[in-house]
C-alpha cells in the first residue's frame, strides 16, 4: 500500500512537436560579411493530458538580424516531451514540469536549433545552459507584481 504513495516520475516520450526554419531574404542574405546580432527567446508549457500524464513543451525561438530590419534567419523548435508525474503535492507539479522537465528538453531543443541553422546555411548556433529555476521564479514574482492583492 506505501508504494502507490511514492512520488513517480518517468520520461515517456520525447519529440519534436514543431520545426521551422525561415530565410526571408535569401539567397542575398548569404553575402553579407557582418555578423548578425542573435536573439533567443525560451518558454515552457505543461498541460494535462491524461490522469497523471503531462506533455510539456519548450520553443526555443532564435532570430538573426543585421542592424534593425534585416532578418538573416529565424528558427523556431518546440522540444516536447510526454512525462508520468504521480503522487506528488499540487503546488510542486508546476516546478517539475516548468523546471525539472525543461532542463530534460533543453539539450535536445539544442540541438535541432544548431542543426536546423547549419542546414539553413549558416555556422550553427549554440545555446547557452539556462537556469530553468531562475526563470521560473522571476516569471512567478513578475505574475505576483501583477496580480493585485484583494
Amino acid at each position: 500500500m506505501t508504494e502507490n504513495t511514492q512520488p513517480v516520475f518517468t520520461i515517456e516520450k520525447l519529440y519534436i512537436r514543431d520545426l521551422s526554419v525561415e530565410v526571408p531574404n535569401a539567397p542575398q542574405v548569404y553575402l553579407e560579411r557582418d555578423t548578425p546580432q542573435i536573439n533567443v527567446q525560451l518558454g515552457t508549457n505543461g498541460t494535462k493530458i491524461d490522469e497523471g500524464v503531462y506533455e510539456v513543451v519548450l520553443t526555443v525561438t532564435v532570430t538573426a538580424k543585421l542592424g534593425e530590419d534585416k532578418t538573416v534567419f529565424l528558427v523556431e523548435a518546440a522540444q516536447a516531451g510526454i512525462f508520468q508525474i504521480r503522487n506528488v503535492p499540487e503546488g510542486d507539479l508546476e516546478p517539475i514540469m516548468m523546471i525539472g522537465c525543461a532542463n530534460i528538453l533543453f539539450p535536445y531543443a539544442r540541438e535541432a536549433v544548431s542543426d536546423a541553422v547549419t542546414r539553413a546555411g549558416f555556422q550553427p548556433v549554440l545555446l547557452a545552459p539556462v537556469n530553468f529555476e531562475a526563470m521560473y521564479q522571476a516569471r512567478q514574482q513578475a505574475e505576483a507584481q501583477e496580480t493585485p492583492v484583494q
